[in-house]
């Protein structure tokens, strides 16, 4: 498994989980609105907690930057440097050294291609969006699967109910 599916799979999962509890929830009770508004609000929350105090952000950005760092030695360029882009922290990855034009655009190219990188450059504009950005968007989407889910296993309990053997 590559970084960028190690740091976003675990997130969608807990999203997927999440989902399903509360639309189940929300469908028991007759009350769907208020469940998936508490699920949705605890996805953001679980995100944010995966980003932050469990240390994903961290693992991300130092498992890209020794993956661009091992290719940078690969290319035999070892005096260029590469770094994503910090405060707020996301997948663009900036680059820094001595290099002509076409050394320049071809390890552009290169390192965009690295797993978990979004886009990559030699200026130090903004990085897109952040990667904890992404996380909720992730997780969201997992939420909406899961909830997807758990209304399907409600139509198949409802459509069942009705057989009386």
């Amino acid at each position: 498994m590559n970084v960028f599916w190690s740091y976003f799979l675990p997130i969608v999962l807990a999203g997927m989980v999440i989902g399903a509890v509360a639309a189940t929830l929300g469908f028991r009770r007759k009350s769907l609105r208020p469940a998936l508004v508490a699920g949705a609000g605890l996805c953001l929350v679980a995100a944010g907690i995966w980003h932050g105090p469990l240390g994903a952000a961290g693992h991300f950005s130092s498992s890209v930057e020794r993956s661009a760092r091992q290719a940078l030695i690969d290319w035999e360029m070892p005096q260029v440097t590469a770094h994503l882009h910090q405060g707020p922290l996301s997948r663009q990855l900036m680059l820094a050294g001595p290099a002509d034009d076409f050394q320049r655009s071809e390890l552009a190219r290169i390192m965009s291609a690295l797993p978990g990188v979004g886009n990559a450059g030699w200026t130090d504009r903004t990085g897109g969006l952040p990667l904890i950005a992404e996380a909720a968007l992730a997780a969201l989407l997992g939420f909406l699967v899961g909830a997807l889910l758990a209304y399907l296993l409600e139509l198949h309990r409802r459509h069942n109910a009705q057989w009386n053997w």
